[in-house]
């Protein structure tokens, strides 16, 4: 497996340089092909029609949305016109609830896709919105850079791993870098006592990167911290790692809004790049 199509998604009238950075360096590193879906949001509507709105106000919305992602598509297309690599953009209007349906149908068709961190301090909602529609409709793993990042920056790598579907997906998702790293930790925080590898927690999923040539060890950490996200945070800033691969939303995004969980509680603090599957 490779990957050969990057997609990198942008909203509003700025976009993240370092995830345009990281997406031009991991495309051009692997003579891959890199697409950017520039999004206008028309906040004047949420994907429906209600009543009693003006046909003016409407079309204000979205001629102010569609210009934001013309001249972010623009600024975008300077950039890479002077990289020599394959690449391809294009721009749309998205309601607010018509962001699944863009941003899955255009993430269905790569192998990853590249944002910037979605939540946190000034953050918009639509960030997250992404995110999530890439791993929920588009179905592809997404890499999340808090700032530009080398193309060679996954040498050291921390897999969060709890046995879960989500778990293992992103670990599917991720074993180009896995195989490539000098070194692989698959990182359990305090793991339950009745768990099918009780008696060897990490041994299955050790073993089977490592017959894909992975260097890979296990360790089991105790849950020293609040959240389980400071937990692998913490044990990856303390091996000097450049990457984490965790899945994503093994508890319902709705749970997570309202609860939080080591999905939002990893991606709002992020100091490394973040690798998430489903």
């Amino acid at each position: 497996m490779s990957f050969k199509t990057f997609l990198l998604v942008t909203q509003g009238e700025t976009f993240d340089a370092g995830a345009l950075d990281t997406a031009i360096g991991l495309a051009a590193s692997r003579d891959a092909h890199l697409e950017v879906l520039c999004l206008g949001i028309d906040r004047m509507q949420v994907g429906y029609y209600f009543d009693g709105a003006s046909a003016a106000l409407i079309e204000q919305g979205i001629a102010r949305a569609r210009a934001a992602a013309k001249a972010t598509e623009a600024q975008i297309a300077r950039r890479l016109e002077s990289e020599s690599l394959s690449w391809g953009s294009r721009s749309a209007v998205a309601q607010v609830g018509a962001i699944p349906d863009i941003v899955g149908h255009a993430a269905r068709f790569s192998d990853m896709v590249v944002i910037g961190k979605p939540y946190g301090k000034g953050k918009d909602p639509e960030e997250g919105a992404i995110l999530e529609a890439a791993l929920f409709e588009g179905r592809v793993p997404v890499l999340i850079v808090p700032g530009a990042t080398a193309p060679d920056f996954a040498r050291r790598i921390v897999l969060g791993w709890n046995q879960t579907a989500e778990a293992l997906s992103a670990a599917r998702a991720a074993l180009p870098f896995l195989t490539a790293a000098e070194a692989v930790k698959v990182v359990m925080v305090a793991p339950g006592r009745h768990g099918r590898d009780e008696s060897d927690p990490g041994g299955e999923i050790s073993r089977w990167l490592s017959r894909h040539g992975a260097r890979v060890e296990a360790a089991v950490l105790p849950r020293t911290l609040p959240r389980i996200a400071d937990t692998i945070s913490r044990y990856a800033m303390d091996e000097q790692a450049n990457l984490i691969v965790m899945g994503a939303y093994s508890h319902s995004r709705f749970r997570e809004s309202l609860l939080g969980g080591a999905t939002r509680d990893m991606l709002a603090d992020a100091v490394m790049p973040v690798l998430m599957a489903r």
